[in-house]
Parts: C-alpha cells; structure tokens; sequence
C-alpha cells in the first residue's frame, strides 16, 4: 500500500488499514480522498474510510471520496455505509 496526500494504492485491508490509520490527518488533510489505485477493500477498509470521513468532519468539512471500484462502493452499500460516505 503506497500513499500519498489524500491517494492510496494497493490494497485497502486489515494488513495495511493500521499504518494507514497513523497517516490520518494526512490521508484527510484536503477533503478528498482519491481510491482510484485500491485494488480491494474489506471491512478494515470501510473502517478507515470511515475515521477518515469523521476527521473531515470535525475539521468542518465533508470527505470526498473519488475513484472507488465497483467492489468498494458495492461493500459500503451491503453496509449500508452508501449513506454516509460520500462516494463520487
């Protein structure tokens, strides 16, 4: 899992989803957040995305969430996370 300034590639899951966590405020930092490189995602995943939606949220803003796959964006909805998360 590489990452960037609100970018990540690879795989979004229970393996990276910790080191992940440490890069928060970063991942977060702009608003968006580009999925575009994640390969797949699990439960772990959904997590993070949801932390990360939470620390925009404190800041006073909303996460964007650009370039999800069809697997990413199917297992939030399974979740029911489709509504909270703000996939475009």
């Amino acid at each position: 899992m590489t990452t960037a300034q609100g970018i990540l590639q690879g795989e979004l899951d229970f393996t990276h989803v910790p080191q992940l966590l440490a890069q928060a405020e970063a991942l977060s930092a702009d608003g968006i957040l580009d999925l575009g490189g994640v390969s797949n995602a699990d439960s772990a995943g959904l997590a993070l995305l949801l932390e990360l939606s939470r620390r925009s949220k404190a800041r006073g803003r909303h996460l964007s969430i650009r370039g999800a796959n069809g697997q990413i964006v199917q297992l939030a909805r399974f979740f029911g996370l489709d509504k909270i998360l703000r996939f475009e």
